[in-house]
């Protein structure tokens, strides 16, 4: 198709050299924090929010709201994050990406990143933390010791190709476009569904390849 024909050929653009460079390099990641005994400071009326695993629903990229609050003196001892931050789980939904719409506080089962921008636009950052390569690359080196464990440390070692600004755009554009008719039910029958996901995954990780520049 038309579709396909423009992919490849993006595809052949983009995979010219591009730079790759470990995310530690472009962007601070630190881990959460957790006042203790944490009852002492957890509040339905506090200034904070106070994010938990439970508050982020399966297969979704932004964090909206929380149940629970933290006092200003337990976020003084925790890790404050603000809107557009990414955070990752290193236990339940190891290593998944959310982008944060609120600001609040994690405590230390959330590994944060921050300060991104100069390098990075949050969609293509998201993509790249959810694709194949990385998911594994994420997996491996968190499993080297005898429990499995994603530290920040990790995190700042993961290699990532860094195309122009221009180029991030477009390939998330294209990637958007994938994503709403995987996840739309009213765009075709479920069999459709599963094929368009599929194609997104391969195109994903397609995109997301680069021939690392010397």
């Amino acid at each position: 198709t038309d579709r396909q024909t423009g992919l490849i050929r993006l595809y052949q653009y983009v995979y010219g050299y591009v730079e790759s460079k470990k995310l530690g390099e472009v962007c601070s990641v630190q881990r959460g924090a957790s006042p203790r005994p944490i009852s002492s400071f957890i509040t339905h009326k506090g200034e904070y929010n106070w994010i938990k695993i439970g508050d982020v629903k399966e297969g979704t990229k932004y964090i909206n709201d929380t149940e629970d609050k933290i006092s200003k003196e337990g976020a003084l001892k925790s890790r404050i994050v603000h809107k557009g931050d990414f955070i990752l789980s290193n236990s339940m939904s190891f290593g998944r990406p959310y982008i944060l719409n609120i600001d609040g506080c994690i405590h230390d089962g959330w590994l944060a990143i921050s300060n991104y921008q100069s390098s990075l636009i949050s969609d293509y950052l998201f993509y790249i933390l959810s694709s194949t390569k990385v998911q594994k690359n994420m997996d491996k080196m968190a499993s080297n010791g005898t429990v499995k464990n994603l530290n920040a440390e990790i995190v700042r070692k993961l290699s990532i190709p860094i195309p122009p600004i221009a180029v991030q755009q477009k390939i998330v554009e294209i990637l958007d476009k994938f994503d709403k008719l995987c996840n739309d039910l009213n765009e075709g029958l479920p069999k459709e569904i599963e094929n368009r996901q599929k194609q997104y995954e391969y195109y994903r990780d397609k995109l997301l390849r680069f021939e690392e520049k010397v």
